[in-house]
């Protein structure tokens, strides 16, 4: 299959409002260094060639500085650049903070988002330890902003008494992991945004992350909810890999295996993928 445009990846170096360890901003070399790694290659499970040119338009790393504002700011401003490109664009974290400016940037395009956010903790929390734009607090920013019209959370085991109140005050949709069968009965609207904290993952197949909740999706069950996405997906990030943490590079591959099929869901751009290949 021949790509019919290109899609940008941006690198966000950010670790600074992380509650619990630092490391995630080393993530985005070693996810890059992981997608093109020599055990792999560059194809998708569907059949499509991710390492052909121009289908791949990597815009580098974001110079960031240490100050959360001001960081904000400018991921604020480096999206809204890469967007002008018109192409769809996967963002690499980073801690999940980094969502909230990217969807400020995204709101100005498209202003109906529905975004599809995978994580093992809701981060909807009000202002978490003084800090309103902590990685635990970044929907809560989003929704309050009217950054999106839907939001559905999957994948979700860590859910507390304040943060389904915040759920219930946004309108939040959550499938957590004991009601995972419930994923197959949603009906999404375009255009979609999807969020991928890697912690979403249970930690036996991703140990790379600073925050390890037993009991999440394995790698398959992400893949397949990937792959059955029939909307048009205009922007996604991975986020929380935390390098420092992980074995062996695991983490690392499992994350540029997410990224892999994000491209090629980004790529059907909503239609049905060929039946014709194995």
């Amino acid at each position: 299959m021949t790509a019919l445009m290109p899609i940008s990846l941006l690198g966000l170096p950010y670790d600074l409002n992380s509650s619990y360890l630092l490391g995630t901003a080393e993530a985005p070399a070693r996810i890059r260094a992981a997608l093109r790694s020599d055990s792999c290659n560059l194809w998708t499970e569907d059949g499509i060639d991710v390492g052909q040119p121009d289908t791949i338009c990597d815009l580098g790393d974001l110079k960031l500085p240490s100050d959360p504002e001001a960081a904000s700011r400018a991921i604020e401003q480096g999206v809204a650049h890469a967007l002008e490109l018109g192409h769809p664009l996967i963002s690499l974290g980073g801690d999940h903070s980094v969502t909230y400016p990217i969807l400020l940037a995204f709101h100005a395009k498209y202003p109906d988002l529905t975004i599809l956010h995978f994580d093992a903790h809701p981060d909807l929390y009000d202002n978490f330890a003084d800090q309103r734009l902590s990685h635990a607090s970044p929907f809560a920013r989003i929704m309050e902003e009217h950054l999106a019209r839907h939001l559905v959370q999957v994948g979700i085991r860590t859910l507390n008494q304040h943060q389904r109140e915040q759920a219930r005050r946004f309108g939040v949709e959550i499938i957590t992991m004991r009601n995972l069968a419930k994923f197959a009965g949603l009906k999404l609207d375009g255009p979609l945004y999807i969020s991928f904290d890697m912690d979403v993952l249970d930690p036996a197949f991703a140990p790379g992350i600073s925050h390890y909740e037993p009991g999440g999706l394995t790698v398959r069950e992400a893949l397949t909810i990937i792959q059955s996405l029939r909307v048009p997906i205009v922007g996604a990030d991975i986020v929380e890999f935390n390098p420092l943490r992980d074995r062996n590079g695991q983490t690392a591959m499992v994350a540029a295996k997410i990224l892999k099929e994000l491209l090629a869901a980004m790529l059907h751009a909503g239609t049905v993928p060929p039946t014709n290949w194995p």
